[in-house]
Parts: structure tokens; C-alpha cells; sequence
């Protein structure tokens, strides 16, 4: 669920959380606060400063987790681009008709790539954009056993379709990149550090009898604001921060008019 909720309304329901954890938190320790039980406040304070550090650790493992799969998508796309530029350039040694058909298939798999981005999460346009492309794909695959059929030595021909097995293993690549995402069990865990952590801070806080709302609520809001930010670069189809098909535009712009 978090892959699909919209990155305003998450941020504004982990704020909302944090927030209704420290007020939970600080009203049982106002209830549980003895005049000169000093060994209950430093008890507490070292779990803050433990589960405060844990919660650094894990933040810091989880964006690097995240960040890791937004390069790899980003340096699949400059992959697939690549590929089919290959493709591209290896198609104009076939011999005619294929030497003009490929290029303007290979122009509506480059449409095809991109609408399959585009598509955000909507299953019915996913499934119809990866279609779309798989039927283009077997139009060039059936292009090539063409070229080699004419000629079964022709080394343009087996440059090709070496070329073209690229462009097929880069598809896959990127659809499996999509759907991996940083572990559930990673971002619960996370959440749950989360929420504990200032859950403690609000707690000691009502221990000393004073609620320190300002600094408390900066720190919740901070905090809502760096998980929505790792949740966002996790999510490489929709939020702010996406993976650039500036490859693909650039060679769609190369291609002739796709058929």
C-alpha cells in the first residue's frame, strides 16, 4: 500500500502519527512521574539515546537501499538505450527490405518502452503497454530470422541478432528492477523504530513534567519528512523523484517515423 498512496497524503499521515505518539507518550509519563525518582529518568534517558541511535543506523541502511535501486534503474535505462541504438546501427548492414523495416520497428518499441513508463500503476495500461512491445519485439525477432535466413553466414546478420537479444534481456532487466523495492519487513521495522523512538522522548519528557511540543514536533515532522523522501525514491513510478527517460527520448528523436 505504501507503493501506491500519494506522497502529500503519506506525509501527512506519518506526521499526523508521530505526533499522536508523542502526545501518547508524554501524557504516560506525566501519569507515571515520581517526585525524585531520578534512577527512572536516567533509565530512560539511556533507552533514548540507544533506540535514537538504532533508529540513525536504520535510516541510514534504508535510504542507501533505496538509493542503490534508484541507480540501478537509472543506469538500466541508459542500458536499454544503448541496445537499441546498437540495434539500430547494425540494422543499416541487412539486406533490403529489412535494412528500412527495422528502424521503424525499432521507433515503436522505443514508443512502446515509454509508454510502459509513463503508464504510472495503472495494471490494465501496464499490461497493455508491455503488449504492445512484446508484439513489436517478435516483429523484429521474425526481421531478423529473415536476415538469416537469406543468408546464414552473413555477419551483419548475426551482429544483429546478437544486438537484439540485448535489447530483450534490458526489457526484463527493467521490468524486474520496477517490482524491487526496498524489503515490507524493512519498512516496518523502520516505522516501528520510528514511532518507539519518539515515543520515548515524549515519555521523557513527561517524566520531567515539561512537553517541549516545539522541539519534539520538529523532530516528528523532520522524520516524516526523510521516510516520505525514501519511500519516494523507492517508488520509481509516480512522487517526485523519478527515474529520467532522457535516453530514450534522445533516441526516439534519432528513429524515423515509427509504422
Amino acid at each position: 500500500m505504501l507503493w501506491e498512496i500519494d506522497e502529500l497524503l503519506l506525509l501527512v499521515a506519518l506526521a499526523a502519527g508521530f505526533l499522536l505518539v508523542l502526545e501518547l507518550g508524554f501524557r504516560l509519563g506525566r501519569a507515571r512521574n515520581r517526585p525524585g525518582d531520578d534512577g527512572a529518568r536516567e533509565h530512560i534517558g539511556s533507552l533514548q539515546g540507544s533506540v535514537l541511535g538504532l533508529l540513525a543506523l536504520l535510516l541510514g541502511f534504508t535510504f542507501a537501499m533505496a538509493v542503490s535501486r534508484f541507480d540501478m534503474r537509472k543506469a538500466l535505462v541508459l542500458e536499454e538505450a544503448n541496445a537499441i541504438g546498437t540495434s539500430l546501427l547494425r540494422a543499416a548492414l541487412l539486406p533490403e527490405p529489412m535494412r528500412h523495416e527495422v528502424p521503424r520497428h525499432l521507433a515503436a518499441y522505443v514508443d512502446a518502452r515509454l509508454a510502459f513508463y509513463r503508464t504510472g500503476v495503472d495494471a490494465d495500461c501496464l499490461a497493455t503497454a508491455a503488449a504492445q512491445a512484446a508484439r513489436l519485439e517478435h516483429s523484429l525477432w521474425l526481421a531478423a530470422a529473415a536476415a538469416t535466413d537469406a543468408d546464414p553466414h552473413s555477419v551483419a546478420a548475426s551482429l544483429f541478432v546478437q544486438s537484439l537479444n540485448e535489447v530483450s534481456d534490458v526489457r526484463e532487466k527493467r521490468r524486474v528492477a520496477l517490482d524491487n523495492h526496498v524489503p515490507e519487513a524493512v519498512v516496518c521495522l523502520l516505522l516501528a523504530a520510528s514511532a518507539v523512538a519518539l515515543a520515548l522522548v515524549a515519555y521523557g519528557c513527561g517524566l520531567n513534567g515539561r512537553r517541549r511540543f516545539a522541539s519534539n514536533a520538529t523532530f516528528a515532522l523532520l522524520l516524516a519528512l526523510v521516510l516520505t523522501t525514501i519511500f519516494d525514491i523507492d517508488r520509481p513510478r509516480r512522487g517526485l523523484i523519478q527515474v529520467s527517460q532522457d535516453s530514450l527520448v534522445r533516441l526516439k528523436a534519432s528513429l524515423p517515423p515509427a509504422r
